[in-house]
C-alpha cells in the first residue's frame, strides 16, 4: 500500500497541485430561492400604501366638504381703513404667527424663529441618519414615552408661559430702564430656547441618542404651534386680550372666523 501511495501522489505533477482546489461541502435544509419576495416586515409601496394614502386623501376631503356645506363663509363689507376691525384676527392657520408676535419683536417672532424650524425639519435626516428603528411610530417604546413626556411638557409649559407674558410683560415692566432690543428680541428668544431645550438636558443624564434628541426638539415644536394656534385663535377677543372662549365681550365668538 505505501508503493501504491507513493505512486499515485507521484502521478500528479506540481502543476496539478497549485491548480486544484478542494472543499468540504454539507448539505442542510433551507427555504428554497428566495424569487419575488422583500425583506421581512416590509410591505409593498404599490398598491398597499397607495391605496392607504388614496383613502386618507378622500377622507380629508370629505371632512372638508361637510365642513363647507355645515359653516357659512359670507363676503363682509368692503374694508373700510377709518376702522379696524377688533379683534384683528389672521385665518386660523396663521394664529400661531399672531400669537408668537404678542411675546416679541416681529422680525424674531414672525421670522427669525419660523425661518429656524423649517431649517431644523429640513436637516433631520442628516442629523439622524440611523436606519435602526425606521418605519416603526417613535423607533422604540423608550422613543414613545420620550415624545408622550415631552408633549406633556410642553402643554403645560407653553400656556404658562403665554399667560405670564400677557400678565407680566417684561418689555412693558421694564420700559425705559432696559434697551428695548433686549427687551423685544433678546430676553424673548432666551426665553424660548430655554423653554425648548429644557427637555434636552433632562433627557442628557439617559444618554440618547441622535433620534430620540429629534423626536423631543420636534415633538416641542409640533405641540407649541398647536398651543400658540389654539390659544389665538381661541382665547384672544376684542384687544387681542386673553378671555374665555365663553366669556367674550361684546358678544363676539372666536367660531365666527372659521
Amino acid at each position: 500500500m505505501e508503493d501504491t501511495a507513493v505512486t499515485k501522489s507521484e502521478s500528479f505533477s506540481p502543476e496539478d497541485r497549485q491548480v486544484k482546489t478542494y472543499s468540504l461541502v454539507e448539505l442542510v435544509k433551507a427555504p428554497t430561492t428566495m424569487v419575488e419576495r422583500g425583506p421581512d416586515n416590509t410591505i409593498f409601496a404599490f398598491p398597499i400604501v397607495a391605496i392607504l394614502e388614496l383613502l386618507l386623501s378622500l377622507g380629508v376631503g370629505l371632512i372638508l366638504l361637510l365642513m363647507s356645506l355645515g359653516v357659512n363663509a359670507p363676503l363682509e363689507e368692503i374694508a373700510n381703513p377709518n376702522l379696524t376691525t377688533d379683534p384683528a384676527k389672521a385665518p386660523w392657520y396663521f394664529m400661531g404667527l399672531q400669537e408668537m408676535l404678542e411675546h416679541g419683536h416681529p422680525t424674531v417672532m414672525a421670522v427669525l424663529m419660523p425661518t429656524v424650524m423649517v431649517i431644523f425639519v429640513l436637516l433631520v435626516p442628516y442629523i439622524d441618519n440611523s436606519s435602526e428603528g425606521a418605519g416603526v411610530w417613535f423607533t422604540s417604546r423608550r422613543g414613545k414615552r420620550i415624545t408622550l413626556y415631552t408633549a406633556l411638557y410642553a402643554l403645560i409649559v407653553m400656556p404658562v408661559y403665554i399667560l405670564l407674558d400677557t400678565l407680566f410683560p417684561l418689555r412693558e415692566i421694564f420700559r425705559g430702564q432696559l434697551p428695548d432690543f433686549l427687551l423685544n428680541a433678546v430676553f424673548p428668544s432666551i426665553i424660548m430656547a430655554v423653554i425648548v431645550l429644557l427637555p434636552l438636558l433632562v433627557l442628557r443624564r439617559n444618554k440618547p441618542n441622535a433620534r430620540e434628541y429629534m423626536l423631543v426638539i420636534f415633538t416641542m415644536l409640533f405641540v407649541s404651534a398647536i398651543v400658540f394656534t389654539l390659544a389665538g385663535f381661541l382665547f384672544r377677543g376684542p384687544g387681542f386680550e386673553l378671555y374665555w372662549p365663553w366669556d367674550m365681550p361684546g358678544g363676539y365668538s372666536p367660531l365666527d372666523n372659521l
